[in-house]
C-alpha cells in the first residue's frame, strides 16, 4: 500500500486538540487519531467532533480495547471512527468480538501488540483473528522506564510474520517514524514528543513549527510512496 501519514492527537480536551488536528489536515496528513487520552477526557465525543469537522479524513479511534470488543467497537462506529484500536492482550473472542463489529458497520481494526513478549507471533495470532493491521507499539510508560526503548528492532520481524499493513508507534525520532516505509510498515504516526511535551499531556510546540514539521514528514513519505 502507499504510504500513509496519521497523526496521534494524545491532548485532554478538544479546545487543545481540534487545533493541533486542524494544523495536520493543513500539513496534508492522512488519518487522524483521537488519541486515549483525547477519548478518557471527552469521550465519545471527540470522535465524533472530528468526524463532524472532517469528513474526508479517516479517524482512528485508539481506545485499547481490552474487554466488550463488539460493544466498544460498534460504539466507536457508530460515533464516527473508520478504525478502531484493539489490545492484543485482550482474550481471543475480545478481538475477534470487534472484527465482527468492523465487519457490521463498515470500519476496520488496528491490532496493538504492545508488550507481548514474541511480537511476530502475536501479530500472526491478530492476523489469524481478523485484525487488519498491526500496530508494534512501545508504550508510553515502557519507554520513559526503559530510556531509548522503541519499537525499531521489532518491526522487520513483524513486518515477514504477516501479510497485512504494519505501523510503528512510540519512542521513535521523526527521522525514523519517516523511514517506516522502507522497512516495510507503510502506516506512519506521529505523536510524542512531536505532539506531546515532555511528560505532561499538553501542546508541544508553536503552530508555525507544527506546521513545518508535519509538512516536512508528509513530504518525506509520500515521496517514498512514488519512489516504488
Amino acid at each position: 500500500m502507499d504510504p500513509i501519514v496519521q497523526v496521534s492527537i494524545d491532548l485532554m480536551t478538544l479546545e487543545d486538540a481540534l487545533p493541533v488536528a486542524e494544523i495536520a489536515v493543513e500539513a496534508g496528513v492522512d488519518w487522524l487519531e483521537v488519541g486515549t487520552p483525547l477519548i478518557l477526557g471527552e469521550g465519545l465525543h471527540a470522535v465524533r467532533a472530528f468526524r463532524e469537522r472532517w469528513p474526508d479524513h479517516k479517524v482512528v479511534a485508539d481506545l485499547k480495547t481490552m474487554d466488550a470488543g463488539y460493544l466498544e467497537a460498534e460504539m466507536m462506529a457508530k460515533a464516527g471512527a473508520d478504525l478502531i484500536v484493539v489490545m492484543a492482550a485482550a482474550h481471543w473472542s475480545t478481538v475477534q468480538g470487534a472484527c465482527r463489529a468492523a465487519k457490521d458497520y463498515g470500519v476496520q481494526v488496528m491490532g496493538d501488540i504492545m508488550l507481548a513478549e514474541d511480537k511476530p507471533a502475536c501479530a500472526r495470532r491478530m492476523q489469524e483473528l481478523g485484525v487488519d493491521y498491526v500496530i508494534v507499539h512501545t508504550g508510553f510508560d515502557e519507554r520513559n522506564a526503559e530510556p531509548g526503548k522503541s519499537p525499531i528492532h521489532d518491526v522487520p520481524g513483524v513486518v515477514e510474520a504477516v501479510s497485512i499493513p504494519v505501523q510503528a508507534v512510540g519512542g521513535l525520532s521523526v527521522e525514523q517514524a519517516i523511514a517506516m516505509p522502507k522497512m516495510g510498515a507503510p502506516l506512519v504516526v506521529i505523536g510524542a514528543p512531536l505532539v506531546i511535551d515532555g511528560q505532561e499531556f499538553a501542546p508541544g510546540d508553536t503552530a508555525d513549527r507544527l506546521l513545518e514539521l508535519l509538512q516536512h514528514i508528509v513530504r518525506e513519505v509520500k515521496a517514498q510512496g512514488r519512489e516504488d
